[in-house]
């Protein structure tokens, strides 16, 4: 204890408990429309909506309905977006992650032209591009880093000419901060911000993401690339390579396993902090809330809170929708 405090009757804890309003005066974290960003997935082709099965709720979008989306999201008070593309064809080097005419640019032209005040993040990976399903390119059954960089750097400048306020880099290649940074700044876009994944697990809470983003490794797993899930001091020093090479905003993920790492990070290096609230963690409180063994509402935004609570500044969450709308209840 940092003070040695009266005891019972003279201090009694529930007098700021007992009035909502003085429970909301002195409330130490506070959850805002402001904190979250809605993930989305698009599709080729016209009128698409290919539900995924395993998140309820969440579906693959073709551009027009991910327009009409973004513009619902927008009226129900979300700030922020990040897409992610699923292409037409995919092959060994992910070439349509960095096609000026890619899914996901066109999408963030679309939704640009539609919502110009939404904020855009765009994921920048190979996995969902490459026909073995791995985030980088691979020789054999291995992948390869250095070579992988160079086609992520022309990924994140093309979706900053297609109109992208920030790029997410979520593959875990040693030193792609830095060439991101670099390919960014070398094409005039030194303003757009890189939230990196900074810590990212190789967790097993990303299997309903892979059935949305089809990208399940198609031999082997990522282990060689992301973290071990009993490692904490690796984030650390994950982290601050990456601020060392330029990242704006660091990223844990996981959220709910990790908590420790959020407030690990936030407490050394100060730095604005995400935390993607993932599919896997969607699901279960989908299917619970389903089955009646949870109040879907109470739970979530608990769970939104605790990442708050813990150090996160902003949430990745495919609950925004909901959330932003509950919050203004």
């Amino acid at each position: 204890m940092k003070y040695i405090v009266p005891g019972f009757p003279i201090q009694r804890m529930r007098r700021l408990r007992e009035n909502p309003t003085v429970r909301e005066m002195v409330r130490e974290n506070h959850l805002r429309p402001e904190d979250l960003i809605y993930p989305l997935f698009v599709v080729p082709g016209e009128n698409v909506n290919n539900p995924v099965s395993s998140m309820p709720g969440v579906s693959q979008l073709s551009i027009d309905l991910l327009v009409k989306e973004a513009v619902d999201a927008v009226k129900a008070g979300v700030k922020a977006v990040e897409i992610f593309g699923i292409p037409p064809e995919k092959d060994g080097f992910g070439s349509g992650a960095y096609d000026p005419n890619g899914i996901v640019q066109e999408a963030v032209r679309a939704v640009r032209k539609a919502c110009p005040d939404l904020y855009i993040i765009t994921d920048v990976c190979l996995c969902q591009f490459t026909d073995h399903g791995h985030c980088g390119i691979v020789e054999g059954h291995r992948v390869l880093n250095d070579p992988t960089l160079a086609y992520l750097g022309r990924a994140a400048v093309s979706h900053a000419q297609a109109g992208a306020d920030m790029v997410a880099p979520s593959d875990m290649m040693d030193g792609r901060v830095s060439a991101i940074r670099a390919a960014l700044d070398e094409a005039g876009f030194n303003h757009i911000p890189i939230m990196s994944y900074s810590a990212k697990y190789a967790s097993a809470f990303y299997g309903p993401f892979r059935e949305a983003a089809e990208s399940t490794p198609q031999w082997g797993d990522r282990r060689s690339y992301q973290m071990d899930p009993g490692n904490s001091n690796e984030a650390l020093r994950e982290t601050a390579l990456d601020i060392q090479e330029g990242c704006d905003i660091i990223m844990v993920k996981p959220g709910l396993s990790y908590m420790d790492i959020i407030y690990r990070l936030k407490q050394d290096f100060g730095m604005p902090v995400a935390v993607y609230n993932v599919s896997g963690e969607y699901a279960m409180v989908k299917a619970a809330a389903a089955n009646g063994w949870i109040d879907e509402k109470k739970t979530v935004l608990e769970i939104l809170l605790s990442f708050k609570r813990s150090g996160a500044d902003m949430i990745i969450t495919y609950h925004a929708k909901d959330v932003v709308r509950w919050l203004a209840e």
